[in-house]
C-alpha cells in the first residue's frame, strides 16, 4: 500500500480565485510528493468514485489555474443528511477512500461544505479509518463566521465597486434626457456583504451609490421612494445597490419566488426589477437595472490582488495541515492590522464554522440606514487593493486554461444516488 492520496473537491457557487486554490494545493501536495485526486462536480464525484487524476496535469497547466475562473474540477451543490438520518452516503465514502487509499480529504466551500467535512470526520473515525478532513474557505457572500473575509469575495466586491462606479458615470451622462434611477442588484441572501462594497465606489451623499439597500435592515417602500426621489431633485439622477435578499418588514424576501435550492434555501426571483417597477409606477421615472449574477463571482480580470494571495494561502496552508495530522480543522484570515494591511493563516475547528452564518456588522451601516460607515471603509479598503490580472492570448481574451481531467479508474459498484 502507498502511504496515501490526497481527494481535493470544490462546493457551491465558484469564485474568480477557487482555483488558484486548487493550484495551490496541488502544488504544494506535489512538493512532498503526494498524489491528488480530484473530485468531479464536489462531494457527488466522492460518491459516484468519479475522480480525476491530478498527477496528468503539467507544471505549467496548475500554475495556469491560478489565473482561470470557474472551478476547474466541477462544483455541486448538494448537503448531504446527517448520518443518523441516512448513513449510506457515507459508508458509500469511505469505501471509495479505502478504495484509492485516500487519507486526505480537502473541501472547498462555504458553510454547508465545512458542515460535510466535519461529519465526515467523524464517520471516518467511527468507522476507524484514518482520514483528515480539512475544509477550505470559499464564498462570495463573505458570510464565514471566525476567518476575517472569504478567498472570492474581495474579487467580487471589487467587481461590484468597480461596475458600480463605471454605471455610475454612464447614467449621469445620459440623465438628463434618459435614465435618472439605475439600480443594482449584489448577491447576497441574508448578509450584505457584497452590496456594502458597492458603498467603496463614492464617497459623499451626492456620489454613486446613493442608496444601498440590505438585507440586514427591513425594507421601508415608503421611506425608499422619498430617498430616491430627493436624490433625483438634488443630484438629477439616483444609482441604488440592493441586496438579492433584501426583505420587507414582514421578513419576507422582496423577490421570493416561491420555490426552494438543493440546500433549502429559497430562490430568489430578482430583487432589482422588482424595484424597479415600484420606482415607475410610483415615481414615474424611467428605470434600469441589472442583475450581474455570475459576472460578479467569475470576473478574473478584475481580481483583487489581496484574494489571490489569500487564495493561495488557505491553499497551502489546508495541505500543510492535513499532512501535519490535523482533523476537522479550516485554515482562515486573521486580521492583524488595517494600514498597512497585515494578516495570517491559522487554524480553525470546523465545529465552530459549520452551519453559522456571519452577517454584516451592524457598525458597518451608516447612520441613516443606507450607506457605509468608515469603520466599513476601512476593513473593505485592503481586500480590494491591488490588480491580479490574468494574462491575454493575442487576440485580447484572457489565457485560462483547461485540465485534461482524466478520470480514475473505478473499482466499486456504481452509485445508485
Amino acid at each position: 500500500m502507498s502511504h496515501g492520496n490526497l481527494l481535493y473537491a470544490q462546493s457551491g457557487g465558484v469564485t474568480a480565485v477557487i482555483n488558484a486554490t486548487a493550484s495551490a494545493v496541488i502544488h504544494t501536495a506535489r512538493s512532498h510528493r503526494i498524489k491528488v485526486l480530484a473530485a468531479r462536480n464536489g462531494i457527488l464525484g466522492a460518491l459516484r468514485e468519479d475522480l480525476i487524476d491530478t498527477s496528468h496535469e503539467t507544471a505549467a497547466a496548475i500554475r495556469a489555474l491560478a489565473h482561470t475562473p470557474g472551478g476547474a474540477f466541477g462544483s455541486c451543490r448538494y448537503k448531504l443528511k446527517a448520518p443518523e438520518v441516512d448513513r449510506a452516503p457515507y459508508e458509500r465514502l469511505i469505501a471509495v477512500f479505502r478504495a484509492h487509499d485516500i487519507r486526505w480529504f480537502l473541501y472547498n466551500g462555504g458553510n454547508d461544505s465545512a458542515d460535510t467535512a466535519l461529519k465526515l470526520s467523524a464517520i471516518a473515525t467511527e468507522f476507524g479509518y484514518p482520514l483528515s478532513c480539512i475544509g477550505v474557505p470559499k464564498t462570495v457572500d463573505n458570510d464565514l463566521v471566525v476567518t476575517d473575509c472569504c478567498p472570492g469575495f474581495a474579487s467580487a466586491a471589487k467587481y461590484t465597486a468597480v461596475s458600480v462606479r463605471e454605471a455610475a458615470l454612464d447614467v449621469a451622462a445620459m440623465a438628463d434626457t434618459s435614465t435618472k434611477v439605475f439600480i443594482y442588484e449584489a448577491m447576497g441572501r441574508h448578509a450584505g456583504w457584497l452590496a456594502a462594497a458597492a458603498g467603496m465606489a463614492g464617497h459623499g451623499p451626492d456620489e454613486a451609490p446613493h442608496l444601498i439597500l440590505f438585507p440586514e435592515r427591513a425594507f421601508d417602500e415608503a421611506d425608499f421612494l422619498a430617498r430616491v426621489q430627493a436624490t433625483v431633485a438634488r443630484v438629477g439622477w439616483c444609482l441604488v445597490v440592493a441586496s438579492e435578499g433584501v426583505r420587507g418588514p414582514d421578513g419576507r424576501f422582496l423577490a421570493e419566488a416561491g420555490t426552494v435550492d438543493a440546500f433549502g434555501h429559497a430562490q430568489l426571483g430578482g430583487v432589482a426589477p422588482h424595484l424597479a417597477q415600484v420606482v415607475k409606477d410610483q415615481l414615474g421615472f424611467k428605470v434600469h437595472w441589472t442583475v450581474p449574477d455570475y459576472l460578479q463571482r467569475s470576473a478574473r480580470h478584475l481580481a483583487s490582488a489581496t484574494d489571490l494571495k489569500h487564495a493561495l494561502a488557505v491553499g497551502r496552508a489546508a495541505v500543510q495541515y492535513a499532512l501535519a495530522g490535523r482533523n476537522a480543522v479550516m485554515p482562515v484570515i486573521r486580521r492583524i492590522r488595517d494600514v498597512p494591511y497585515h494578516w495570517k493563516i491559522v487554524p480553525a475547528p470546523l465545529a465552530d464554522l459549520a452551519n453559522h452564518e456571519k452577517k454584516l456588522p451592524e457598525d458597518f451601516i451608516r447612520d441613516d440606514g443606507h450607506g457605509i460607515s468608515a469603520v466599513a471603509r476601512r476593513y473593505f479598503a485592503p481586500l480590494l487593493r491591488g490588480q491580479a490580472p490574468p494574462p491575454y492570448r493575442r487576440d485580447g481574451i484572457p489565457a485560462y486554461v483547461t485540465l485534461k481531467n482524466r478520470p480514475l479508474a473505478k473499482t466499486l459498484p456504481a452509485w445508485p444516488g
